[in-house]
């Protein structure tokens, strides 16, 4: 099963030309194998809605409900497990939504669809 880095779930639901086929393979067995995102995925996307980073054409709230909607997906919670791996990773890379991903994964033993550099070189277990 994969874990869908914000990138990934936002091309994966809104645009999904921008995945590579590898990426999209993975997503499209979600339905069927099940998949996950990280809850810090909805902060990170609402966080660039409101800088107008991010144009979704609807509003976080609904984003949301579609996703609990697809058949397969579960959102993970951030509780204190993944809160202590992400502070405790041996990786200097600074961006919160970013290490609480490679955290999930790694307690959840997890495959990230993402096409992130810094988590590629970091973490082995990458779709793209």
């Amino acid at each position: 099963m994969v874990l869908l880095d914000t990138c990934a779930l936002v091309w994966w639901t809104l645009d999904p030309h921008k995945l590579s086929h590898a990426a999209s393979k993975a997503c499209g067995e979600i339905e069927t194998f099940g998949g996950f995102i990280s809850s810090i995925s909805l902060w990170e996307i609402g966080i660039k809605i409101k800088k107008g980073r991010l144009d979704i054409n609807i509003t976080l709230e609904e984003y949301v409900s579609r996703l609990n909607q697809i058949e397969g997906l579960e959102i993970i919670p951030v509780d204190e497990n993944i809160w202590a791996k992400n502070i405790s990773l041996d990786w200097p890379h600074k961006d919160p939504a970013d290490r609480t991903i490679v955290a999930t994964a790694i307690l959840k033993d997890l495959s990230i669809v993402s096409k992130d550099r810094g988590i590629k070189d970091f973490y082995p277990k990458i779709i793209w």
